[in-house]
């Protein structure tokens, strides 16, 4: 990937990754490769991603990918970058709102973001589950440790539940009783993926395990990290 420096007055000097792109931004077809680079992104990750993402309607894939490549992109940045991730998140968080604020002057730059600023306005996607995303990863950054398994559903009510929300809202659909069940279905799958990435997390420093169940069933932190 290359790195474009981005300066904002009120944050330190950050880079945000971008992807390499075939075409420059100003030749006809960049649109259409920025979707290309969203699609890359989604099939060099997780297997069971590519092989979900053949059920889905041919003229969706597309969106669905540009959806992908934002939330892979800032849970990248709240998990693995370099230097300082409140920046990096904040600059993600300045591309998302220039989807929905710009007047054509000021559209985004970043190629993942020119993608969702089409798939945004096509399926008329409110703001708010890409925002609990992006605060989802702000909360990794200085929350460790979840006392409660309240604790818990709450931190998985920012970073699973909204991306429920963007499958149905790609999907045009708005009802508040499936929005509902897309919640609960989100919430238990990140659930069982806690579970089953113990070892992954604690490596990176956390713990989703609530602090209440190690004390119940007598389990240190250090048998964890051992």
């Amino acid at each position: 990937m290359n790195k474009v420096p981005i300066t904002q007055s009120a944050i330190p000097a950050v880079e945000l990754p971008v992807p390499n792109m075939e075409v420059g931004a100003d030749s006809p077809d960049y649109v259409d490769a920025t979707f290309d680079a969203c699609e890359r992104l989604a099939k060099t990750h997780y297997e069971n991603f590519s092989i979900g993402s053949r059920l889905l309607p041919s003229h969706l894939r597309k969106h669905f990918y540009s959806i992908y490549a934002f939330s892979r992109g800032v849970d990248d940045l709240g998990d693995q970058a370099d230097g300082d991730r409140m920046a990096l998140i904040d600059l993600w968080d300045q591309q998302l709102e220039k989807c929905y604020l710009y007047d054509g002057k000021e559209p985004p730059t970043h190629p993942y973001f020119v993608a969702l600023a089409q798939t945004i306005h096509e399926f008329d996607i409110p703001v708010e589950p890409f925002k609990r995303l992006i605060e989802a990863n702000r909360k990794d950054q200085s929350i460790t440790r979840h006392e409660t398994f309240e604790d818990v559903l709450d931190y998985c009510s920012y970073s699973a539940d909204p991306v429920g929300h963007l499958v149905l809202y790609l999907s045009r659909i708005r009802d508040p009783k499936l929005h509902e069940l897309a919640n609960k279905t989100c919430t238990g799958l990140q659930l069982a993926n806690f579970w089953q990435d113990v070892g992954v997390d604690i490596e990176i420093g956390r713990i989703y395990i609530p602090l209440e169940d190690l004390k119940r069933f007598e389990v240190s932190e250090e048998q964890i990290i051992n």
